[in-house]
């Protein structure tokens, strides 16, 4: 394909709760004997989630798939509390590697129901961070996708009844702002939080697409289709006027027909190693320019339950008790292990 250069979009790919995820899980498959039990996809990527089943990880969406005292990850989308109750009553270790910013709409949402509010939450019908927010409090959450939905919502709320808006945190920064300005006119003491849910990753990521959208003849945005911020890059490349706009899972899945600028960026689930695979197929002839919006630095430590079953395995081997992991691993994770390279040796 004659591509003359490729604009490289960063922020891209992987982000510190996908990277908190891929690492935890990894934690698990060296810990323990297999099948290593995941509730739902680790994350929304088919590329991962294959590296895991080739080591042993099943993935179930039910939590009566998992047989009694099995070892069982619960996904970063988030999981309905009465599926984590379930999970432990089945007497297996349970590590939880809900990222942390889902976490904190599970909580606003206790908060606003508690308070008797009427809690809007603009997410996607069927999606598992949806779901499992939603579940939080059944009785005070109303699914919100668009417009339409909201209006039904002015006739169904009774007045002077208190509202509140919240949302998935994978969404279209553009779509959340038009749903959020509507609300607003609709109810107009409508209560928000101080800061968007909106992931900051998945803001960053649309940011630097944007940046380049508008220079490309085609984009290429690398990420599974059951990926909600995939789907949502997807938006902001045709909405910025890029003629061309394809998803891919892999370079294989290239159309042959590009030509000239192509974009190219990465949902927050997909491996770095897709990417140059994908700017390596198109080959572009004048080359790749890295375009940067900003940087991101952040870090999730691995989740709690995990911490604590590393220091325990640790304290067992230190006494001679037992053999340490095989292959040995270090001290436990932290910022300085990256996900990537934690894939790569999965499949070596």
């Amino acid at each position: 394909m004659p591509v003359d250069r490729v604009l490289l979009a960063a922020p891209r790919g992987f982000c510190a709760g996908v990277e908190k995820a891929i690492k935890a899980l990894a934690w698990m498959v060296r810990i323990f004997e297999p099948p290593v039990y995941c509730y739902h996809e680790i994350v929304h990527n088919q590329f991962v989630v294959d590296q895991f089943r080739r080591r042993g990880v099943v993935f179930v969406d039910d939590v009566a798939e998992v047989p009694p005292g099995a070892p069982l990850m619960l996904s970063a989308h988030g999981t309905a509390p009465e599926v984590a109750a379930a999970a432990r009553a089945r007497g297996g270790v349970v590590v939880d590697a809900v990222c942390p910013l889902v976490t904190k709409v599970h909580h606003e949402v206790k908060v606003r129901a508690r308070k008797g509010y009427t809690v809007l939450y603009v997410g996607h019908h069927g999606h598992e961070e949806a779901a499992g927010t939603a579940a939080v409090a059944p009785e005070a959450v109303h699914l919100v996708e668009t417009d339409a939905d909201l209006d039904e919502m002015v006739s169904a709320i009774e007045p002077g009844t208190p509202v509140a808006f919240l949302a998935q945190t994978t969404l279209s920064h553009d779509d959340w702002t038009g749903l959020r300005d509507q609300a607003v006119e609709r109810f107009p003491n409508l209560w928000l939080p101080g800061r968007s849910d909106l992931c900051f990753a998945t803001t960053n990521r649309q940011r630097a697409l944007k940046a380049i959208a508008g220079r490309s003849d085609a984009v290429v945005v690398v990420g599974s289709e059951n990926s909600s911020n995939t789907v949502a890059l997807q938006k902001v490349a045709a909405a910025s006027g890029c003629p061309v706009v394809v998803r891919v899972n892999s370079a294989d899945e290239l159309p042959g027909h590009l030509t000239g600028v192509v974009g190219v960026t990465a949902g927050a689930s997909a491996p770095e190693e897709l990417v140059a695979a994908v700017v390596a197929r198109l080959a572009p002839r004048q080359g790749v320019e890295e375009v940067h919006v900003t940087e991101e630095d952040e870090y999730f430590p691995p989740p709690p339950e995990l911490r604590d079953l590393v220091r325990l395995l640790a304290s067992v081997v230190s006494l001679g008790v037992a053999a340490p992991p095989s292959p040995p691993e270090p001290a436990g994770p932290d910022s300085d292990v990256a996900a990537a390279d934690v894939l790569a040796a999965l499949a070596g």
